[in-house]
């Protein structure tokens, strides 16, 4: 028999594409259970005929179960949730809100709020072998220096409202790992895929080829800051296909991972790799970092470059994140993070082709 599995977040990008990527791998599915918003159902029918047609995995393996993190039992029918409290031996928990400019009620409520009911309520299951959270790498928040994949509560700070309320939502979920199976990801930055370069939103690394895009006309694009930073992003397909090995292997379970580069470039060579496959050219000069956070405090300003100002505080920290633990129960998996350079093209062709689609710019206000 294979593995019953019960995803929030449907139908939501991760969700989707680690169901795809499940079924490409091979993993012994008997049946996937989808809790979806009502407003959502039929988005999730959508998605789910794709996953079909796409994946070649059965329609009947699909349930849509009506439902909302955000309130008691998960707003189940008692029907539903019986036969799920019998069944479900995997959780994976992914619903969240992404957003860096979130206002902090909408992100407390989902982020932490709904955490916490999911946590209530898959205390209740008697048949479950894992929880998979997925966190983010920024739950270090201000801190800096080498961030440990072990660490969590440092005192620390933190630039916005998301990373914040995901802090205190891995709180919740690590305060439960002796009493369930819990495996917690934390992806850095990600980006496009490394072979196709495809993803469904325009941030990250992509508010610099937007900035560029709308200097090009300049003769001299500079540098914006020192540049010294980790930039630390991650190619979706890597994504995936870590967290999926770490959530089924044995050596994940009780475990915290960093999806991250373990071999970063600095954030200024990333700003001229990108500039040098974009247009050709080479950043000449540096702006100081104030005069730029002075700029994108304007909205005109940062709605015509199409870049998040909260961006910017990521190109600046210094922090460094060890993803030793992610390695060493990755080796021999295959599974590996491919250099930035390696998928730079795909990258940047991606992106020219799609700049001008407004579902993958991000709206900045």
């Amino acid at each position: 028999m294979g593995n019953v599995y019960l995803f929030t977040g449907f139908p939501g990008f991760i969700a989707t594409a680690l169901i795809k990527q499940m079924v490409h791998k091979g993993y012994e599915i008997e049946h996937i259970n989808l809790l979806v918003l009502p407003s959502m159902l039929d988005k999730a029918r959508a998605a789910i005929s794709n996953i079909v047609a796409e994946a070649g995995i059965a329609q009947d393996k699909f349930t849509i179960v009506p439902g909302d993190i955000t309130k008691p039992e998960l707003a189940l029918d008692t029907e539903a949730a019986a036969r799920l409290k019998a069944s479900i031996t995997h959780v994976f928990h992914l619903a969240a809100v992404y957003d860096l400019a979130v206002p902090e009620n909408i992100a407390y409520t989902v982020n932490v709020d709904g955490t916490k009911w999911v946590n209530e309520w898959l205390l209740t299951l008697t048949t479950l072998k894992r929880y998979v959270y997925f966190s983010t790498a920024y739950v270090s928040g201000q801190r800096e220096g080498r961030i440990l994949e072990t660490e969590l509560d440092m005192n620390q700070t933190f630039k916005n409202h998301y990373e914040k309320t995901k802090f205190e939502a891995e709180k919740l979920v690590q305060a439960i790992r002796d009493k369930v199976p819990t495996t917690i990801i934390r992806p850095g930055i990600v980006v496009g895929n490394s072979k196709t370069g495809a993803t469904i939103k325009f941030d990250g690394p992509y508010f610099i080829l937007n900035l560029f895009e709308h200097l090009k006309f300049l003769p001299f694009i500079p540098y914006f800051g020192p540049g010294a930073a980790e930039a630390n992003f991650i190619p979706v397909d890597y994504i995936f296909d870590a967290t999926i090995y770490l959530s089924h292997a044995d050596a994940g379970i009780g475990k915290t991972y960093h999806l991250t580069d373990p071999k970063p470039y600095k954030v200024k060579d990333i700003y001229k790799f990108l500039l040098q496959e974009s247009f050709g050219r080479q950043p000449v000069f540096t702006v100081p970092i104030a005069l730029a956070k002075a700029s994108l405090s304007i909205p005109p300003i940062r709605k015509w470059l199409q870049v998040e100002k909260e961006a910017l505080e990521y190109f600046t920290c210094l922090a460094s994140y060890d993803s030793s633990q992610a390695q060493q129960d990755l080796a021999g998996s295959g599974v590996s993070c491919p250099d930035f350079k390696s998928y730079l093209k795909p990258l940047v062709s991606f992106y020219k082709q799609h700049k001008n689609d407004k579902d993958k710019q991000i709206v900045i206000h």
